[in-house]
């Protein structure tokens, strides 16, 4: 896998067919408000929070894109197939992503395929354990997840599979070496929509926040961070009372020494005498 500043950007694309016939989008909206939120929850958590890939030997950052809903042209007379969710490493957008060839995902144009693709399974009419699986196989894409939270295709929620030459081999963990990041079930709420989502983990395990998720931890930093400037005040005005006490302290002592040194002059003794 090759440094950004090898990777196959479409400033310096790979040569390929004339793309300007091709269809690459047909405007039909098929997605539920539920596989809209899951893509959103990963692309955003992803670009909000990602770095990119881990670093390789020369320690120089690398780029990715992540796309919903874009198709992956292999050739430029197959169909394209179109992924719910594609993250590809050690690429870059073109700089006119309204131009032809910028519009979608031509491998050719990338110079790879994307290395994961992801499907939400919303019905049993996707085949994504049969047909989509094949093609993605045919593309050489690395790895291949299958999330099916309503349960259509079994009892099997989350399926991860990995191309080992040319099959793909179910993972056994839920970790993407490659990435370094990991994707995990979770239950909770995610823009207004409460149910289970996919979410991308760190390599410690955490997940990548939210906006809320960011929101609620300024939040909370902004919280302690009035408490203990609360906490501060209150110590310095507890100071500045013991400093004050000590001052009407030390005043009284001056005080009983002045009417102890009087009554000792009154009796005819000198106090300032050693």
């Amino acid at each position: 896998m090759s440094a950004p500043s090898q990777a196959p950007t479409l400033a310096h694309a790979v040569t390929g067919p004339d793309v300007s016939s091709i269809v690459t989008e047909d405007d039909t909206p098929v997605d539920n408000i539920y596989s809209e939120r899951q893509q959103r929850l990963l692309l955003t958590t992803l670009y909000a929070n990602w770095a990119g890939p881990p670093p390789e030997e020369d320690g120089l950052p690398r780029t990715f894109v992540a796309m919903a809903n874009v198709g992956v042209f292999g050739t430029a007379t197959d169909p394209p197939v179109v992924p719910d969710v594609l993250v590809s490493l050690d690429v870059s957008f073109g700089e006119d992503v309204l131009a032809k060839e910028n519009r979608t995902y031509f491998v050719w144009i990338f110079g790879k395929s994307p290395d994961l693709v992801l499907e939400v399974v919303s019905n049993r009419e996707g085949e994504e354990l049969g047909k989509k699986k094949r093609k993605y196989r045919n593309l050489h894409v690395p790895s291949y997840v299958v999330w099916d939270p309503a349960g259509h295709l079994g009892d099997t929620a989350f399926q991860a599979f990995e191309l080992r030459g040319s099959l793909y081999v179910k993972k056994r963990d839920t970790f993407f070496e490659s990435l370094g990041l990991g994707l995990v079930p979770w239950e909770g709420t995610f823009e207004g929509c409460t149910s289970r989502w996919l979410r991308w983990v760190d390599a410690e395990g955490k997940l990548l926040p939210t906006g809320t998720d960011r929101a609620q931890q300024a939040e909370e930093l902004t919280r302690q961070a009035d408490a203990q400037a609360l906490l501060e005040r209150e110590r310095a005005q507890q100071a500045d009372e013991r400093a004050q006490q000590a001052d009407e302290r030390a005043q009284q002592e001056r005080e009983r020494a002045t009417r102890l040194a009087e009554k000792l002059r009154a009796l005819g003794i000198d106090p300032d005498a050693s």
